[in-house]
């Protein structure tokens, strides 16, 4: 069976139109049946402002992802100085060695608040991380831990 290659017989084949026989023509190109043309119109530059519009919001959304990740890092911070204070405190050390312990291991410009109840001491370490206007962020943490003097 020979094929021969005739004006619109790849258009009637493409579009399924009667007489092709669902036979494709000669010299069969199948990447042709694939492509799209448009005219030049009013679509074109249209992916570039769609590029356009969604950039800044996935910059405002990876520094959001970023300011929260350093919010969270803040916040294991107070819980650690707080930690590390109440250790110092139930060990009996003075004042000031326990404000240098929490305060080692705090954020920068952190507040350290340390006090006794009975057997306990408790110490709080709070923290505001800067943000955009009013998106400032107070962080804590907190830690008790038994005097060991009170302990027989």
């Amino acid at each position: 069976m020979q094929f021969r290659y005739a004006a619109g017989a790849e258009r009637a084949w493409r579009t399924g139109e009667a007489g092709s026989g669902g036979v494709p023509p000669f010299p069969y190109r199948p990447y042709k049946a694939f492509r799209v043309r448009r005219p030049p119109g009013k679509d074109a530059g249209f992916v570039t402002a769609e590029a356009a519009l969604v950039m800044p919001v996935l910059v405002a959304v990876v520094a959001a992802l970023i300011w929260g990740l350093l919010a969270v890092c803040a916040r294991i911070e107070c819980v650690d100085a707080a930690r590390a204070g109440a250790r110092a405190a139930a060990r009996s050390e003075p004042h000031g060695a326990v404000l240098r312990a929490a305060r080692g291991a705090a954020p920068s410009d952190a507040r350290v608040a340390v006090s006794r109840e009975g057997d306990l001491v408790r110490v709080r370490v709070a923290a505001e991380l800067p943000g955009l206007g009013h998106l400032t962020v107070h962080v804590g943490g907190e830690a008790v831990a038994l005097a060991e003097d009170t302990v027989r």
